[in-house]
C-alpha cells in the first residue's frame, strides 16, 4: 500500500437550485473523477495528475453558471488525519461488487456463445477501467481483484480464441530478411489481431513472396514452415511481447511512428491494456470482415489494406 505523503484539494461548490442540469452534470464530473464528499458541496480529492487542472475547469464552469466554487488546498494536521483521508478513499466495497460481477460471469462463460462472451469482457473491463482509475491507495482488495479479472480474462480469451499461445521465455535472436525469403509461413485459421497483423507484417516489410498456411491446429504445421502465434512456434509471444512484437524486433524492422503506434494498437487488442481511439472501430472491422469473409486469404487482403492505411497515416501524422 502507498504510504507517501500526499497533498489534498478541497473544492467548495453550491449552484442555484434551479440549475439542476448544472448540478447533474457537476455532480457526475465529480463522482467520474474520484471525490469524496466531506459534507455536502464539499469535495476532497488527492493531487494526482491532471487533478489540479479538472478541479479548476469545475470550479470556473460552477462559477459561470451561476454558482459559487472555491479550491483550496488542504493539508492534515497529523498522520492520523492524513491516514483518516486516505480511508475516505477505501474502494474495497467497489472491487467487492467487482468480484461479485465476475462470480456471475464466470457460471454462464461455458454456455455463452463468442458474441455473449466478447460483450462482457468489455463490460467488465469498463467497469474495472473506471474502478482503477478512483482506486488511488491500493490495497489487498485491488490485488485480489486484479488476480480474479486476469483469470477470468485467460478463461474467456480460451474460448473465444482456442490455441492462443503461452509466452514464452527467451532472448530474441536478431534475424536477416534476407534469409527467409519465398517461404512458407503458417499459422492457425480464422486469424484475427496479431495473427492478421502478423501475416501483413511478414508479407510487407519481411517477405514479399510469402506463401500462407492456415492451420486447422498446430500440430499440422509442416516441418519446413515458419510458424507463428501458437505455442513453439518459431515466431510467438515472448515476455510481454506478442507475435507483431517479436517480428519487429526479431527482425529490426525501421522504428517508424506507424510501426511503433502499429505495435500499441495490435498488442491492446490481443493482450489488453490501454488502447488508443482508433482501436475500437479497428476491432469493429474486424469483427465485420471475419463475419462476411469465411476465406483467411480474403481476409488478409482486406485488413491488410486497413493496415497499410493506418500505417501511412501513423506516419502522416507524426
Amino acid at each position: 500500500m502507498n504510504t507517501s505523503p500526499v497533498r489534498w484539494h478541497l473544492l467548495i461548490a453550491s449552484l442555484p437550485t434551479t440549475g439542476a442540469t448544472a448540478r447533474m452534470r457537476l455532480w457526475r464530473a465529480i463522482k467520474a473523477l474520484g471525490c469524496v464528499p466531506l459534507r455536502d458541496g464539499a469535495y476532497l480529492l488527492p493531487e494526482f495528475p491532471g487533478h489540479l487542472e479538472t478541479l479548476a475547469e469545475l470550479a470556473e464552469q460552477t462559477n459561470s453558471e451561476g454558482g459559487e466554487a472555491w479550491l483550496v488546498k488542504v493539508e492534515p494536521r497529523n498522520e492520523e488525519d492524513e491516514q483518516a483521508f486516505r480511508m475516505r478513499f477505501d474502494r474495497t466495497k467497489e472491487h467487492g461488487e467487482f468480484l461479485e460481477l465476475i462470480v456471475q460471469a464466470k457460471k454462464v462463460l461455458a454456455s455463452q456463445a463468442p458474441a455473449e462472451i466478447a460483450k462482457t469482457l468489455k463490460k467488465l473491463a469498463k467497469e474495472r477501467d473506471t474502478i482503477e482509475k478512483i482506486d488511488f491507495f491500493p490495497n489487498e482488495a485491488t490485488l485480489d481483484a486484479s488476480a480474479a479479472w486476469a483469470d477470468f480474462q485467460e478463461k474467456a480469451n480460451a474460448i473465444l480464441s482456442p490455441g492462443e499461445p503461452q509466452p514464452e521465455t527467451r532472448d530474441l535472436q536478431v534475424l536477416q530478411a534476407q534469409a527467409y525469403q519465398g517461404r512458407t509461413w503458417a499459422t492457425r485459421r480464422r486469424l484475427w489481431v496479431d495473427r492478421v497483423a502478423s501475416a501483413w507484417l511478414i508479407q510487407r516489410f519481411i517477405d514479399s513472396k510469402a506463401q500462407f498456411l492456415w492451420l486447422d491446429s498446430p500440430a499440422d504445421c509442416p516441418a519446413d514452415a515458419l510458424g507463428f502465434d501458437f505455442n513453439d512456434a518459431t515466431f510467438t509471444h515472448v515476455g510481454d511481447k506478442v507475435t507483431f512484437e517479436v517480428l519487429v524486433a526479431s527482425f529490426q524492422l525501421p522504428s517508424t511512428p506507424g510501426m511503433e503506434k502499429l505495435s500499441t494498437l495490435v498488442y491492446a487488442l490481443d493482450a489488453g491494456g490501454e488502447a488508443p481511439p482508433e482501436a475500437a472501430g479497428f476491432e469493429a472491422i474486424l469483427t465485420g470482415a471475419r463475419a462476411r469473409l469465411a476465406d483467411d486469404d480474403a481476409f488478409l487482403a482486406e485488413v491488410g489494406t486497413i493496415l497499410d492505411s493506418l500505417y501511412a497515416h501513423y506516419n502522416k501524422e507524426a
